[in-house]
């Protein structure tokens, strides 16, 4: 399965614990849409990141490859239950664009929020798994700055 991870799961020892088989495919970017906290994460207690609809935004990413075997890891990483009732996630096919040119289409797995009222900000150290994972897949600069300055709760 290719999976486009957005949020923490761009850090690379954090989805190496959750799924020991993905494989580093590329760098792509989610067009019209924007990285938001729309919801609590049940196992952080903080406000978790989520694609959000507007046009004219972009999320960069990173798509992995993961063994079809790992998939149920991932979901229930992303409080998803395939059919469930309570889901912080839904999981759906999506296109992102590959690479900084970012015309060429890839479809791949992708994980919406199921917006929540008031969320949480994020904490820090959810941040820095995001920001860190970020920089070490080398997304463009303009994107880095604008994780950088993501408010945090105190």
């Amino acid at each position: 399965m290719l999976y486009f991870a957005y949020g923490s799961n761009m850090n690379w020892p954090q989805m190496q614990r959750r799924c020991p088989s993905a494989r580093f495919i590329t760098i792509a970017r989610l067009k019209d849409y924007r990285l938001g906290f729309p919801l609590k994460s049940k196992s952080r207690g903080c406000g978790a990141a989520g694609a959000l609809p507007d046009l004219g935004k972009t999320i960069w990413g990173v798509v992995y490859e993961i063994d079809e075997w790992e998939i149920e890891t991932l979901d229930r990483a992303e409080d998803y239950v395939p059919g469930g009732e309570g889901n912080n996630y839904r999981r759906e096919e999506s296109l992102v664009y590959l690479g900084t040119d970012g015309e060429q289409p890839l479809a791949v797995a992708l994980y919406f929020p199921e917006v929540q009222a008031d969320p949480p900000l994020p904490s820090a150290a959810y941040k820095r798994l995001i920001v860190d994972g970020a920089k070490f897949w080398g997304l463009p600069e303009e994107y880095l700055r604008d994780l950088e300055v993501i408010k945090v709760a105190p």
